[in-house]
């Protein structure tokens, strides 16, 4: 599903700590909007650390359906700082509204989505559950919008 020159859906999740985020609170920044299957799992596991090394000024958001305890526990473990939302319940609901979630495994798709400072969606890139994505794309798109 190409969402490119969309408004961003709107949507407020806990993070890994049970603080509510909402998108539209980084208006006026760039968000990097990156779903993934499940922590705790080798390339969900290899993107994130690739993640916590990229530098950037963009606000990075990561989603899974995992629950926030989950995500607090892996958080913990791995040493990241970004933020790592809930879409536990209901579940896959935000995965849905971003065309990312996989019905038959419950999860969602390797799903980026770049959204400018406005909420308006401006490059992205979904890759089936097993297939990785590089943070050099990213680093690209977001260049690309200065």
């Amino acid at each position: 599903m190409d969402k490119v020159g969309a408004l961003a859906p709107d949507f407020e999740l806990p993070d890994q700590h049970g603080t509510p985020m909402k998108l539209s609170g980084f208006r006026g920044r760039n968000v990097v909007l990156v779903f993934y299957p499940a922590a705790f799992t080798g390339v969900c596991h290899s993107e994130l650390h690739a993640l916590r090394e990229f530098s950037t000024d963009a606000q990075i958001l990561t989603v899974s359906v995992d629950s926030m305890f989950t995500q607090r526990a892996w958080a913990d473990q791995e040493g990241y700082t970004f933020p790592l939302l809930s879409d536990f319940w209901p579940h896959g609901q935000v995965s849905q509204q971003y065309g990312v979630f996989d019905d038959m495994k419950g999860l969602a798709k390797r799903g980026t989505f770049i959204i400018d400072g406005g909420g308006v969606i401006r490059w992205s890139v979904v890759n089936p559950i097993g297939i990785a994505r590089d943070v050099a794309d990213y680093a690209k798109a977001l260049a690309d919008m200065s």
